[in-house]
């Protein structure tokens, strides 16, 4: 073992010789030290390490995982997995997130760099005991200090580099179904949001836009001329986001295979013949993004669709899926004719089932599938990982040469560390299950803890029938991550905001509304986190020390001056919260109406109408706000409102930028530095304006902790 100062407080330990996932871009400096700190460590043809736990010690992170904030309890695995049935005892899904934070006696993070399959075991096996797996005698691991838990993200964002920044139009809503079949399709969806004054951003292209689900194709009849439906879409107001998967079919006169054979562009076999595989078109190969040549021929693919004026993209399919492989059907087909006019009994019928159940993704395939990187041939499974960090790093690596200064949406399903420099993601094939908006607002802080900052999950659940009561609720959490988009699989009940009866259609609307109202608060926030090296959703634990506060994991802090709690139970009318501290509650209805309720520090049953979303505002602390629109082009923020609850003093900084280059690296953006402190029978307001030329007005509403409340605007001098 090697050992690597980084930083004052974190600390490399180098097993063997590990795979360089460039998840990590600070290397460090060899160090002169004995052991690892916090673990035991054994050694053979795995790497073990196992770390005593208190019985209130709580382990936080894990990224894309079941179960709660607090991981302790369950045992989770690393490994890129494609399955759509996220029940509670599932181990893995698609991203591969090593990072952690043991929160207790003692405080530290954990990041294993580690490409291949880690097995975690938070106290399951043993209730006081960590006890991780790593399949392979090549790592580095990271061990990093601090006071607080906030402290030791940040370290790590330092290690791990900046993160991703979408466009601002995918702040916006977004609308998504497997499948819009053709042109006529999505432009009814597009009439139908125009007619019923629901805003919205884009509408995506599932695979059956492709031709004969090819990348990089469209089919000709069912979306005739596509560059006139680009820009006629545009015209309306919409954005088009196809999805790009990652096998590539094989056929032949087909561009993109017979490039990537003629290159050598495709992983391969035992025998170095093309790997085949099947998955949505058929047999097909996959791109081996590990190699950059092929990184480069597959991310330049993407300028066709750019040329005819896509600005947004995801990633799907990418651990990558398999359907099957020859050796897979082979070995069930020969199965199930020797079971033919066989008498089964309950292992043989089991056998036969479960031959063809997972012939999918099975880890026999993985293991059959090779890379080349720098001259040596590299076996997929001990890298599996980066597969979907990769395709993804193509993209936008392609991106960059076709329009180095423009912001592209781009987000994937498979993930590892590092690729949330590249793109955002989105948690998968998520189901229409009152257990996933809780699930999905455990899994936002713990995405954000990893990096990704831009991420939300399938509004109203991609599988199963949603009904009107989930959807809302659902959309009235959605409304505060930064990826809000709605998507539904095919065979399922159309979920789209007016597929319901008219009161759905207005409660919905009222809240897609709230979000393009609060889009300045959001796009500020975000950029201030990704700038900042910071989470934009964190557990109340990460600003609260109290115990209460460490326990509770159905609320979250959005940014610097929010808490939500959402409602996420069938029927019900309201629920418990926890205030680390007096807040002001600002009930949302219709947002352009204002009424607000102090609650006091302590436990709380909150009344909760369908129609209503509960924002708390905290203590010395500001919410900014504007005005909605029918899409973010259109969002004027020449007026913003602030709301603030002051116990004496708050200070709030807005950020703003074009939302549409990388101006930003060079500090070309806008900052309005507002501070409020309460006197004796008023509020003090002074702003300080830095490069802005937008906002002209700023409408103050000043809450204080006796609930008196001063309204004033101020008028900002022009630049």
């Amino acid at each position: 073992m090697k050992v690597y100062r980084i930083h004052e407080k974190i600390t490399k330990y180098r097993f063997g010789n590990p795979f360089p996932t460039d998840g990590v871009l600070v290397k460090g400096d060899p160090w002169e030290k004995e052991g690892m700190d916090y673990f035991q460590v054994e050694q053979g043809t795995e790497i073990r390490l196992t770390y005593k736990m208190d019985s209130k010690d709580m382990v936080w992170g894990l990224g894309e995982n079941q179960r709660g904030m607090n991981k302790r309890g369950g045992i989770y695995v690393s490994y890129c997995s494609d399955d759509p049935r996220h029940t509670p005892d599932k181990k893995s899904l698609y991203g591969a997130h090593n990072f952690m934070i043991v929160d207790g006696r003692e405080r530290f993070g954990l990041f294993i760099d580690y490409p291949g399959q880690v097995a975690f075991d938070v106290g399951f096996s043993h209730t006081d005991v960590i006890e991780i797996i790593i399949d392979g005698t090549d790592a580095d691991i990271y061990i990093i200090d601090g006071e607080g838990l906030r402290e030791i993200v940040r370290k790590f964002f330092h290690i791990i580099g900046e993160g991703y920044a979408p466009p601002k139009w995918a702040f916006g809503y977004q609308q998504s179904r497997w499948s819009y079949p053709d042109a006529k399709t999505i432009e009814g969806v597009a009439e139908a949001f125009i007619d019923h004054d629901i805003p919205c951003d884009a509408i995506y292209l599932d695979i059956d836009y492709m031709e004969g689900f090819k990348d990089f194709t469209v089919s000709e009849d069912r979306f005739p001329d596509f560059p006139r439906f680009v820009e006629k879409m545009r015209e309306k107001g919409f954005r088009l986001v196809p999805i790009i998967d990652a096998g590539v079919k094989i056929e032949k006169g087909y561009g993109v295979y017979e490039e990537g054979i003629q290159g050598g562009y495709f992983c391969t076999d035992g025998e170095g013949k093309p790997f085949v595989a099947a998955v949505w078109p058929g047999k097909v190969h996959f791109p081996d993004f590990l190699n950059p040549e092929a990184r480069r021929w597959f991310g330049l693919k993407y300028k066709g669709l750019i040329d005819w004026g896509i600005e947004g993209f995801w990633n799907d399919m990418n651990e990558p899926a398999i359907f099957y492989t020859e050796r897979g059907l082979k070995k069930g087909i020969e199965l199930a004719k020797q079971s033919e006019n066989e008498n089964l009994d309950m292992d043989s019928f089991f056998a036969l089932k479960d031959a063809f159940i997972h012939m999918s993704n099975h880890r026999e395939d993985y293991q059959s599938m090779y890379h080349h990187v720098d001259g040596k041939q590299v076996n997929h499974h001990e890298v599996h990982n980066l597969y979907g960090y990769y395709m993804t790093r193509a993209a936008a690596e392609g991106f960059e040469e076709i329009a180095p200064n423009k912001r592209f949406l781009l987000f994937s399903r498979a993930s590892y560390i590092g690729m949330h420099r590249f793109g955002g993601i989105w948690t998968g094939d998520n189901h229409s299950w009152w257990e996933h908006i809780l699930l999905n607002l455990k899994m936002m802080p713990s995405l954000n803890m990893c990096g990704f900052l831009y991420a939300g999950a399938d509004t109203g659940g991609f599988g199963g029938d949603a009904n009107a009561q989930l959807l809302i609720r659902w959309t009235q959490f959605s409304l505060f991550t930064p990826l809000f988009r709605n998507h539904s699989a095919i065979g399922g009940r159309r979920q789209e905001p007016f597929s319901f009866d008219q009161e759905t259609t207005e409660m919905i609307r009222k809240a897609i509304q709230f979000r393009y109202a609060l889009i300045p608060y959001i796009y500020s926030e975000y950029m201030k986190a990704l700038l900042h090296r910071d989470m934009y959703m964190l557990p109340l634990a990460f600003a609260y020390e109290d115990e209460i506060s460490r326990r509770v994991e159905n609320q979250l802090l959005v940014g610097d001056g929010l808490m939500i709690a959402p409602i996420y139970e069938e029927n019900a009318l309201g629920r418990y919260v926890w205030l680390p501290e007096d807040m002001l509650l600002w009930k949302v209805d219709d947002y352009r109406e204002r009424s607000y309720e102090i609650k006091r520090k302590g436990h709380l049953y909150l009344e909760v109408g369908l129609h209503e979303i509960p924002v708390f505002i905290r203590k010395n602390k500001m919410l900014i706000f504007g005005n909605h629109g029918r899409n973010t082009e259109v969002l004027d923020h020449r007026e913003l409102y602030v709301v603030a609850f002051i116990e004496d003093r708050a200070q709030y900084v807005y950020y703003d930028d074009d939302g549409l280059t990388k101006d930003y690296k060079k500090e070309k953006y806008t900052e309005i530095r507002i501070s409020i402190e309460r006197r004796e029978e008023d509020f003090e307001i002074k702003i300080e304006n830095r490069e802005n030329r937008q906002v002209k007005r700023i409408h103050f509403e000043m809450v204080d902790i006796h609930g008196n409340i001063a309204k004033k605007t101020v008028v900002l001098a022009a630049q």
